[in-house]
């Protein structure tokens, strides 16, 4: 038993040391003098003229640090794989929140219940740094301003929601995973493509927060789709990274004019 668990971490510890080889490491400060690390992929090759997607991944609570690698831990691989790079070849960023911050909100909400979540708050400064980084890079001439996606897992489908509710002119995809949102805020969302995902089994931030944001979705307009896992936790991102046709449906996603 203690050889397999010893396996298991060399490999967990392999795959998160591969994947941190394959972005680069930056620190971008914002007008306010606030910092926020991130790590990024770009394009192996750019020709002139030649447009990119862009996908903003955010990471959940368990991978807030200082470091700026933990935020790998959880779906950075794939973007690394020789096939994903040559199929889907794109600009990614993976920001890292701090440990004393949460992406969307002040603090930890104290109920993931969707009826109990925060409606009208200001945006986080976290978030207000990571808006200036996002527009860094969507004042690029090489990024494709109808190709920019969201993806976040836990936490960090908090912030995809969050996000998407307050900028949804950006955003042409998202996918938040396990997470959860008072439904009241989606209605501005109705024009951004969605693929939801959560375990219906998930003691931490409970299935109806997917639910709910479907349905409210759905009620706007909103070109929606909901996979729920039976039987699975908290970690579903895990067959949601694996879910047949991830990658291809979120390049395939173009915003509307």
């Amino acid at each position: 038993m203690k050889q397999w668990s010893t396996l298991l971490v060399f490999l967990f510890l392999s795959l998160s040391l591969s994947a941190q080889k394959g972005y680069e490491k930056d620190v971008f400060v914002s007008s306010k003098g606030d910092s926020l690390r991130y790590r990024m992929i770009h394009p192996e090759s750019v020709k002139p003229g030649e447009k990119f997607p862009l996908v903003l991944f955010l990471h959940g609570a368990g991978e807030r640090g200082n470091d700026n690698e933990k935020q790998l831990a959880n779906g950075g691989q794939m973007f690394l794989n020789p096939v994903n790079q040559e199929k889907f070849p794109a600009f990614v960023l993976v920001p890292q929140c701090p440990v004393d911050k949460y992406w969307a909100y002040p603090e930890r909400p104290k109920s993931f219940v969707p009826a109990d979540m925060p409606v009208g708050q200001e945006i986080t400064p976290i978030f207000q740094t990571l808006k200036q980084l996002l527009d860094s890079y969507l004042a690029m001439p090489e990024v494709d301003k109808q190709r920019v996606y969201i993806i976040g897992l836990s936490m960090g489908a908090m912030g995809t929601y969050d996000l998407v509710a307050r900028y949804p002119e950006i955003f042409a995809a998202a996918i938040p995973i396990c997470g959860t949102v008072n439904p009241s805020r989606l209605a501005t969302a109705k024009d951004v493509k969605f693929r939801i995902f959560h375990g219906d089994a998930d003691n931490i931030v409970p299935v109806e927060g997917s639910r709910e944001a479907y349905k409210a979705l759905k009620a706007a307009g909103a070109d929606v789709e909901y996979i729920e896992f039976p039987g699975c936790n908290h970690g579903s991102w895990n067959p949601a990274f694996n879910y047949p046709g991830f990658m291809d449906w979120l390049f395939k996603q173009k915003k509307k004019r």
